[in-house]
């Protein structure tokens, strides 16, 4: 069932209110999610991108409801990834020969994944355009690495809409669309947490394209994303965050972050945190257990944080796997800025807070000295040391 935007530009999309998983399992979803797909009818129809495959019959069985699928003219394809693309090969089946307008990676994610060398691609660069009637046109600008090497934008003339794919995002069921309808806090939350967790790696190119876009003066009244809720009251608002978010983001928060075998570790955890409440009681404290808290809802505390703190026990002259695979994912983050401390109990080689020093060191963190090494569970010394380690992140 379409959508009124805005004049002639309709949402033709799915809300996925039990998706509870994205890229894989990589990505947790909170609050379900949408896949937004845009139908525009001036003198050209015009479809801007489609939806994951698992949804396609439904898509395509609502688009027929709403027009003879032989009137579309064209399809924009912002990003080839497959909840933008999934629906493109049973489209297809049914519209051969329909113009494909996207990047030249563009060209290369399609084919690459649909095998479909023969569809009749037309590659666009930034500022290309093309008229579609009535006074208006859709110009291009490409976005590569927010968040793949094939994503672009496209910007209506006339009704100043930018379709900006995954950029200004968020995995949000927002059944009224609008971000002024939406929940406020959730819709905050889920877009930072969009942005730690997927764009973090690219900010440096994210404050450049927001510089970019800000720099063409283009007047925008609406952000019709591709996932979560359309901006349409003060659009504007998520690119300044996006901008802000993009230069070593940091709020006054200290996240605390540990797993542990046999509790010695969480007691210096609590230690620490209750010591930075102490030390600085307007510093935010946040506390987690890797193996039973969401890795993406960790991450996106790590990001709001100026510091943090990190645990885990000595296990086989390493830390445990739980540890390592969540630094493995912080490293891919490539978060500036921050500092952070190390902690944890062993038994007897205690390699653990070496380990730790040196993974978040190669993860980009600024590690200070003071670290809290406890032999077996601790005693009155071992929480001392965790008080000093909090000291040393409560300093400026």
């Amino acid at each position: 069932m379409k959508k009124l935007v805005k004049n002639n530009v309709y949402w033709v999309g799915f809300m996925d209110w039990e998706l509870e998983s994205f890229h894989g399992a990589d990505y947790s979803i909170n609050h379900g999610s949408s896949q937004n797909a845009y139908l525009i009818k001036e003198e050209k129809t015009v479809l801007i991108d489609t939806v994951w495959k698992p949804h396609s019959t439904e898509f395509i069985d609502n688009l027929e409801k709403e027009i003879d699928l032989k009137e579309i003219d064209f399809i924009v394809a912002n990003h080839g990834e497959v909840d933008h693309s999934g629906s493109l090969p049973a489209l297809l089946e049914k519209i051969p020969g329909t113009p494909i307008y996207c990047t030249a990676n563009g060209v290369k994610s399609l084919t690459g994944q649909y095998h479909h060398p023969e569809w009749n691609y037309q590659v666009v660069k930034t500022g290309d355009s093309v008229d579609i009637g009535n006074g208006k046109k859709l110009v291009f600008v490409e976005m590569k690495m927010l968040h793949w090497p094939d994503s672009m934008a496209t910007y209506l003339t006339g009704d100043n809409i930018l379709f900006s794919n995954d950029a200004f995002g968020q995995h949000f069921a927002v059944e009224e669309l609008f971000n002024d309808k939406a929940d406020q806090c959730k819709l905050w939350e889920e877009a930072i947490k969009y942005y730690a967790n997927i764009l973090a790696p690219f900010s440096p190119l994210v404050k450049k394209k927001v510089e970019e876009i800000q720099g063409l003066n283009l007047p925008i009244d609406i952000i019709a994303t591709s996932h979560g809720s359309i901006w349409r009251e003060n659009p504007l608002q998520i690119v300044e965050k996006y901008y802000e978010w993009s230069q070593n983001y940091q709020e006054d928060q200290i996240t605390v972050v540990y797993d542990t075998m046999w509790d010695g570790t969480k007691q210096l955890a609590h230690k620490i945190s209750s010591e930075i409440s102490r030390i600085s009681p307007d510093t935010r404290v946040k506390i987690y257990n890797i193996s039973q808290t969401n890795k993406n809802d960790i991450i996106t505390e790590v990001f709001k944080s100026k510091a943090i703190a990190l645990g885990s026990p000595t296990v086989g002259c390493n830390i445990l796997s739980s540890v390592g695979g969540w630094l493995d994912f912080l490293k891919e983050l490539k978060l500036k800025g921050k500092r952070a401390a190390v902690f944890g109990c062993y038994g007897w080689s205690g390699e653990g807070t070496k380990v730790l020093r040196e993974r978040l060191t190669e993860a980009g963190f600024s590690v200070v000295e003071t670290e809290a090494k406890c032999l077996w569970n601790p005693e009155e010394k071992d929480f001392q040391n965790a008080a000093e380690v909090a000291k040393a992140l409560c300093q400026q």
